[in-house]
């Protein structure tokens, strides 16, 4: 089975559960998962030839939290190409801003330009429809776990 690193990007709290439940269902899966609230650059080498799921929110202006900003600026200006990175995204954001969801567009679109492979979609979860948002992304970490090896 496979090791996954969760990085969480989160401003209110509701990325940091979503990452806690997908930890639960991919270690009952038999995946080695954990949680990184705080991601560092070591956590993420850590993981670049394994599996990293980035759950991140936005900001109201579209950008990620400072908790993963960091991090993303890492990957944005230090590490470059990573072919042997395979990894998911779940984004939540608010369809009522104009930029819905864009921190986790924002990184999946960093990793597909470095050449890492995404592994199914990206969810995009909608706030204001879904207010405990773990209802919609556990079936997703569900579904993307069977695909992970």
């Amino acid at each position: 089975m496979a090791e996954i690193g969760i990085f969480v990007g989160t401003m209110y709290g509701n990325s940091l559960l979503v990452a806690e439940e997908a930890q639960a269902i991919l270690n009952e899966q038999g995946h080695s998962a954990r949680v990184f609230e705080d991601p560092s650059p070591a956590d993420w080498e850590a993981y670049k030839e394994k599996y990293a799921l980035v759950v991140t929110s936005t900001t109201g202006q579209g950008d990620l939290p400072d908790s993963i900003m960091p991090l993303y600026q890492f990957i944005h200006d230090r590490l470059g190409h990573q072919p042997a990175l395979r990894y998911g995204v779940i984004a939540l954001g608010d369809s009522t801003y104009a930029h819905f969801c864009g921190g986790g567009k924002k990184f999946d679109a960093l990793l597909q330009d470095q050449g890492a492979q995404r592994v199914g979609d990206v969810l995009l979860i909608d706030g204001s429809e879904h207010p405990e948002p773990e209802s919609v992304s556990n079936p997703w970490v569900e579904q993307w776990a069977a695909r992970v090896k």
